[in-house]
């Protein structure tokens, strides 16, 4: 206890050198945590983009690209016959089944053609449903609901009108765009969803039909037109009871009417993340090079010192110190400085989560909750505190071996 009391004088002496220590030390652990803290929200938010959904059903492209497609909408390509959709959403282990249409944008905002129960089956964050801000899903055959993204951007509300055309295979033809009337906003969610203009499947085929037909259709004939879709891109299914996935997943795998694919969500963003793999090591290790490079300024800080404290270590040898004494003077004040470095950097990183955690999730849909230090987050801080304590050791020893008369001989 003398020791560490005589370390807390010593460094409040010489406060100004301690306090620039703490606080280079502050900032290495809250860059090193803050990216951890962002890498792990990146993971979360990435892998809860989609929830609740037992199976995506789709053409057989593979794994990640029926991901990319029906989730993030991103890509495309083949698509699936309306007719085999139906089909397997009579089966009796199928809780519930919705289509997706993709293919077309409007202004760089994905436009996806499905049903209202999307609205009720579509989960994120785990267990978070889908929810308005303004208005409700459509209702009429020309209703479109916007993401949040979407209505932000293009300075919509309720009521408000666009519109939208299919993107023709023929480039050179000209599609006749449909006016939709928007019917519901939907509140941030930090997903794909906020930039996706939603419409039903049968305005979907309407937008289709207005495109392919040599004489451009009148809305009331439209209206009158039987427009259930022949193809869709992609399904989303959730079952009744978790045990017969495997069984449903064989069984749309050997479909016979044609080559369609049924892939677990879960599995799906593990494989597309495993590709960031390499970038995730690499900010791991460049936080951590932070951490060792303040590490390494405390303890060049402290061996400079030293030259200017001979006199301080020659006196308090000539009282009765030992070098031992000395030894465990300095590597208490290392140990203190990192110890202090790390408590002021926690305690930051968590203002900033605070201050900063609601914005972040609303502009950027990065989930970074402010919840206690896990068991991982407290090794680090450990980790931090023990290698602080222990580049401390080098000045420790040099003073150590450091002779009596080395700090009373006045040298010229």
């Amino acid at each position: 206890m003398l020791m560490l009391s005589l370390a807390a004088k010593s460094l409040a002496n010489r406060r100004g050198v301690a306090l620039l220590t703490v606080f280079s030390i502050a900032v290495s652990v809250l860059l090193f945590l803050g990216v951890e803290k962002i890498r792990q929200g990146a993971r979360d938010s990435f892998f809860n983009a989609i929830a609740g959904t037992d199976v995506m059903i789709g053409p057989r492209s593979g794994e990640v690209p029926l991901l990319l497609n029906a989730v993030f909408h991103v890509g495309g390509g083949d698509e699936i016959a309306w007719s085999s959709f139906a089909e397997i959403a009579k089966r009796t282990d199928l809780a519930w089944s919705v289509p997706l249409g993709l293919g077309d944008e409007h202004r760089g905002f994905t436009v996806l053609g499905t049903t209202p129960a999307y609205f009720e089956r579509y989960k994120y964050r785990v267990d978070r449903q889908l929810a308005f801000a303004a208005g409700a899903a459509f209702a009429d055959l020309f209703d479109a609901v916007l993401g949040a993204d979407a209505a932000a951007s293009l300075g919509l509300r309720v009521g408000d009108t666009l519109a939208l055309q299919h993107l023709s295979a023929d480039a050179g033809a000209p599609a006749r765009p449909l006016s939709f009337r928007v019917s519901g906003i939907l509140a941030n969610t930090g997903t794909p969803v906020d930039r996706t203009i939603h419409i039903s499947l049968a305005a979907r085929e309407a937008l289709r039909r207005a495109a392919s037909a040599a004489t451009a259709p009148s809305l009331d004939e439209l209206r009158r037109a039987d427009l259930t879709p022949t193809t869709i891109s992609a399904a989303f299914a959730g079952m009744k009871s978790v045990i017969g996935v495997f069984g449903f997943q064989r069984f749309v795998n050997q479909y016979a009417g044609e080559p369609l694919m049924a892939v677990l969500p879960g599995v799906a963003l593990a494989g597309l993340w495993s590709i960031t793999e390499a970038v995730e090591t690499a900010l791991a290790a460049i936080s951590a090079m932070v951490v060792v490079t303040a590490l390494v300024a405390m303890t060049n800080t402290i061996l400079s010192t030293l030259n200017a404290r001979r006199r301080e270590m020659a006196i308090l040898r000539a009282v009765g110190a030992r070098p031992s004494h000395i030894f465990a003077l300095l590597a208490s004040e290392a140990a203190g400085l990192a110890i202090a470095g790390t408590l002021v950097g926690v305690g930051a990183l968590y203002l900033a989560l605070w201050l900063l955690a609601a914005p972040i999730e609303r502009l950027a849909g990065l989930s970074l909750p402010l919840t206690a230090p896990g068991e991982a987050e407290l090794a680090m801080f450990a980790a931090i505190v023990i290698a602080g304590f222990l580049a401390g050791l080098i000045p420790a020893l040099r003073a150590y071996f450091t002779s009596l008369g080395d700090g009373i001989v006045v040298r010229t």
